[in-house]
C-alpha cells in the first residue's frame, strides 16, 4: 500500500482559475488541468524568486517533492501555451495557510489572506 500524500501548504488560491486562447471550444482534449499545489510552486519559484529549498520549507514538503511538482507544472504550462489549450487550475493535495506560519510575517500570506477566507481550511 503506497504512503498517503502529504498535503502541501498553499498561501493563496489563484485569482483566476481559467486561462486560454480566445474562442476556446469546450473539447476536453484542449484542456490542461494544473493543481493548486503546482500553481503554488510556480508562484513561489518563478514569481517570488525562491529556491526549491525555500519553496519546500514554505509548502512544508521535501525539496524533491517540490522539484517533481514544479517540473510537472512547467510541462503543463508549456503544453497549454504551445498547443493553444485552456489551462484550468483546480484540485490537488493542499491546505490553505492559516496565517500563523513563520513565513507569514515576511511573505504575502497575511497581506492577501482575505482572498482565502471563503474557502474551507483543513
Amino acid at each position: 500500500m503506497p504512503r498517503p500524500r502529504k498535503c502541501r501548504r498553499v498561501c493563496e488560491l489563484p485569482g483566476t482559475s481559467n486561462f486560454g486562447p480566445l474562442g476556446f471550444d469546450n473539447d476536453i482534449n484542449n484542456i490542461v488541468t494544473m493543481t493548486v499545489d503546482e500553481y503554488e510552486t510556480i508562484r513561489l519559484i518563478d514569481l517570488e524568486k525562491l529556491t526549491q529549498e525555500e519553496c519546500a520549507q514554505r509548502m512544508e514538503v521535501a525539496r524533491t517533492t517540490v522539484q517533481a511538482i514544479y517540473n510537472e507544472a512547467r510541462t503543463k504550462i508549456a503544453d497549454a501555451l504551445v498547443n493553444s489549450k485552456q489551462l484550468i487550475i483546480e484540485g490537488g493535495d493542499y491546505r490553505l495557510c492559516n496565517g500563523k506560519n513563520k513565513f507569514c510575517k515576511h511573505g504575502r500570506c497575511c497581506e492577501r489572506r482575505q482572498k482565502c477566507n471563503s474557502f474551507k481550511e483543513e
